[in-house]
């Protein structure tokens, strides 16, 4: 019997890989297949280049294919790593809540824009999921009050977990919107259900692995964003802002129905462009914020 060949090397179950991942329609086959064969053989980036040409366990191996097995099964990578960095600090994700998109980052560097100088804010995250909002928003301001609601307990105990994970403070409550919150908050902030009911019919096969309950919001998708932002109105300083994250489709149009309801209110683009964001404040109270001048010009 001929010598048996060697366990494929680093490179070769890169290549495989990404071509598994690339022929099950993964949308970033490349980037995903990079991070499981990091992740199963624990690896840092570098040995991608270092140590291409060694070969790989039999037992890392084994560990590897079935994580490409789930991977090209439309299970979220996210999923499959367990773990997450996400706007500085890091995130457990199941399926207790919905993963944290890429795009969320931003209404996180927004939020704490929008915060500026003011001292010790008072801040809600609401609809939480992994805590990701509120927990970076700590992380960044330690001198905050930041507090965070949910309507699913499952998805609260996975925020109280990453709350521990990364050693922050924050009053989580469960319960819809702003029900047992009266503030008053510097700053609501909420990536809320946005997408409308039709488009379950057109999802991508991951969203089936995140709650629908923080995914739809009924035919057009603010179903949600309408009546927090009418409790946001008593829960908030004089002066104080409510920044949501909706569905491109969605954030013109609503910005548009806030101002018709007496607020002042603007739209923001995400990193690619597409206008995702919606900043508002009400026009009675804006310049009273302590320590910042308005965000909002008089023609927004």
């Amino acid at each position: 019997m001929g010598e048996s060949l060697p366990p494929p090397t680093l490179r070769a179950w890169l290549h495989e890989a990404t071509r598994l991942l690339r022929e099950a329609g993964v949308p970033s086959p490349e980037a995903d297949a990079r991070a499981l064969v990091l992740h199963a053989l624990n690896l840092g980036g570098a040995a991608l280049l270092t140590r291409g040409s060694e070969p790989v366990p039999e037992a890392d191996a084994a560990q590897l294919a079935d994580l490409l097995r789930r991977r090209a099964a439309r299970i979220p990578l996210q999923h499959l790593l367990g773990e997450v960095e996400w706007g500085g600090v890091r995130l457990r994700t199941d399926r207790r809540a919905l993963v944290p998109r890429p795009e969320t980052e931003w209404l996180l560097h927004l939020a704490l824009e929008t915060l500026g100088t003011v001292s010790a804010p008072r801040v809600l995250d609401v609809g939480t999921g992994t805590g990701a909002l509120a927990l970076g928003l700590k992380a960044a301001r330690p001198e905050a009050s930041v507090s965070a609601s949910d309507l699913s307990p499952e998805a609260l105990t996975l925020a109280r977990e990453n709350a521990g994970l990364n050693g922050l403070e924050v009053a989580f409550v469960e319960g819809s919107l702003l029900a047992g919150l009266s503030g008053p908050f510097d700053l609501i902030v909420s990536n809320p259900p946005y997408l409308p009911e039709t488009d379950r019919e057109q999802a991508d096969p991951e969203v089936r692995f995140d709650p629908t309950l923080a995914l739809y919001a009924g035919p057009d998708g603010l179903e949600v964003a309408r009546p927090l932002a009418a409790e946001a109105v008593a829960a908030l300083v004089p002066g104080g802002v409510l920044l949501l994250e909706l569905d491109p489709r969605n954030a013109a149009p609503f910005a548009a129905e806030l101002r018709e309801q007496g607020w002042q209110a603007e739209v923001l683009p995400d990193l690619a462009g597409r206008v995702r964001f919606v900043r508002a404040g009400r026009r009675e109270a804006l310049g009273k914020r302590a320590g910042d001048a308005p965000f909002l010009s008089p023609q927004t």
